[in-house]
């Protein structure tokens, strides 16, 4: 394999299809524009170890670069990397720095920004969410313009790790980044910012992409409630909101002025068990659980039919490593009730935490998911949880919760970001010691057929013995004021075009 056919095979892993949303245009410079989002929280801040939703990654896209970008094709592109490169065995990748860059205080960027801004999530008494992503890096160096990362195995899709929001680069000085005012390289800078409310982001002048960040303003404004955010949208008061309600889809479609955007990616929604608990330290009432719920009767009523079901794991269909052959688990309480057996329980009785700030329905799937649960002998008692703070007082708190999942662009970044023993993000607290030990080898091989063998079976372990039930993936459905244009082609790995919107939007 020569370093053309790793690059290409890399960026194949993370296309997605994409919906056409609108007629093509020619973008306009100027403009002030007001957005709805369905997250963020009190506890928000600069500090990248800590970013947990889309109303901080949407911010943090507007004032910082990354090394690289998903492109709205869902391919990888350079960001702050000019371009990268690779070793034969994919154990050494070298990062090119773009030049001309500055940071929003003036600084120009330089090698020593971008190694401390990743540095900043390695290391022992790294508490950052994405420490298990460079746990590979076993030396990170610059060499002139370059930034050389080893690691202690291949990694063919290395490149789109450095596409993640943590990974945001930061002024440093002494090796230590400064992120407190949130100065980044972006096309934004901050103005105010009120965790939990609004942040307000005012056009970069200096800013180094000549093609992006065409708003003069930017409000970027916390609605946690979903009814809300349409009536804000379709009384003019803002232009743009995310996480519409399916069941009102088809009303915010037929507004006057509105246009309503639904793209299919990897976004699912799931209900995760803290498996050190009992009783879902049983992987037979784990299996109950996942055989006790109606999939396609969330997906109609949940969704409206905007999705399909899952799983119960966390890899999409148009990933090009899904497991096609994996037998779709259906609703069956005989089989829920031979499992609480096999536990040696007749009934089970549990707690399931849910709020709509996990995602838009929850508390209803939650009430859907009790209903046909009960056929099986299994009591749920659904707990709504209150919206602000769900995110840092409820979910990975409490034993059983609704979580929402944008997924991520390769089978190896979504197993290691949730999945893995280590990671930060393993919201069922759940291990298995030969899906880690594929996890690892897979993220190193190189042969195409081989590694898919090894994805296939690590969707199915997740499936028989993970913690958490999986049974929808949902279309991202948002909707803009017609005084707002967006490119033909959105991105589809996050809501609203990847959630780089902030940039590739304008004000007609």
């Amino acid at each position: 394999m020569n370093r053309r056919t790793l690059l290409q095979g890399a960026a194949a892993l993370g296309l997605l299809p994409v919906l056409p949303t609108a007629a093509k245009a020619t973008p306009n410079a100027g403009g002030h524009v007001r957005v709805a989002m369905g997250h963020g929280g009190t506890s928000d801040s600069y500090d990248p170890a800590t970013y947990a939703n889309n109303y901080i990654q949407a911010q943090t896209y507007g004032r910082n670069n990354m090394l690289t970008e998903i492109a709205p094709d869902g391919s990888l592109r350079g960001e702050l990397a000019e371009n990268y490169e690779a070793s034969e065995d994919a154990k050494t990748w070298r990062f090119r720095l773009r030049k001309g860059v500055t940071f929003h205080n003036g600084k120009s960027l330089s090698v020593d920004d971008v190694i401390a801004s990743i540095n900043y999530h390695r290391g022992e008494d790294s508490k950052s969410a994405v420490k298990s992503l460079v746990a590979p890096v076993v030396d990170l160096r610059a060499d002139g313009d370059w930034v050389v990362f080893e690691l202690e195995s291949g990694n063919a899709d290395f490149p789109y790790l450095f596409a993640d929001y943590h990974f945001s680069v930061f002024p440093a000085e002494d090796g230590k980044i400064d992120f407190s005012q949130g100065v980044g390289t972006g096309g934004y800078k901050i103005k105010a910012f009120e965790p939990g409310v609004r942040t307000e982001l005012v056009r970069n002048p200096d800013y180094w992409k000549s093609d992006a960040a065409f708003f003069d303003e930017i409000e970027l404004l916390t609605v946690l409630d979903a009814t809300a955010r349409v009536t804000a949208l379709t009384t003019g008061e803002v232009d743009i909101a995310d996480k519409i309600d399916p069941k009102t889809g088809g009303l915010v479609a037929r507004s006057p002025g509105v246009t309503l955007m639904e793209t299919a990616g990897t976004q699912h929604f799931t209900f995760a068990m803290d498996t050190r608990q009992a009783p879902f330290n049983d992987v037979n009432v784990r299996q109950a659980l996942k055989y006790g719920i109606n999939r396609q009767e969330l997906v109609d009523k949940i969704l409206s039919g905007y999705g399909t079901v899952g799983n119960d794991h966390p890899i999409s269909r148009s990933n090009v490593f899904f497991n096609h052959d994996l037998e779709q688990r259906e609703y069956d309480p005989d089989r829920a009730k031979y499992h609480l057996q096999q536990a040696g329980l007749d009934s089970v009785s549990v707690e399931l935490h849910a709020a709509d700030a996990a995602f838009t329905g929850a508390v209803d799937a939650a009430t859907l998911y009790r209903e046909s649960a009960a056929a099986c002998g299994i009591d749920i008692g659904v707990v709504r949880e209150p919206n602000d703070g769900y995110w840092k007082n409820v979910w990975m708190q409490k034993p059983w919760t609704a979580v929402y999942w944008s997924g991520r662009p390769t089978a190896d970044w979504m197993f290691t970001t949730a999945y893995a023993a280590d990671a930060k993000f393993n919201d069922s607290f759940w291990g298995n010691e030969r899906f880690n030990q594929l996890l690892s080898a897979a993220r190193a091989e190189l042969d195409q057929t081989k590694r898919t063998e090894m994805y296939h079976e690590m969707q199915a372990i997740v499936r028989d013995d993970g913690g958490v039930v999986i049974p929808m993936f949902a279309n991202y459905i948002s909707a803009r004021r017609d005084t707002v244009g967006a490119p033909e082609t959105v991105g589809s790995n996050f809501d609203l075009d990847g959630l780089r919107f902030v940039e590739r939007w304008w004000k007609t």
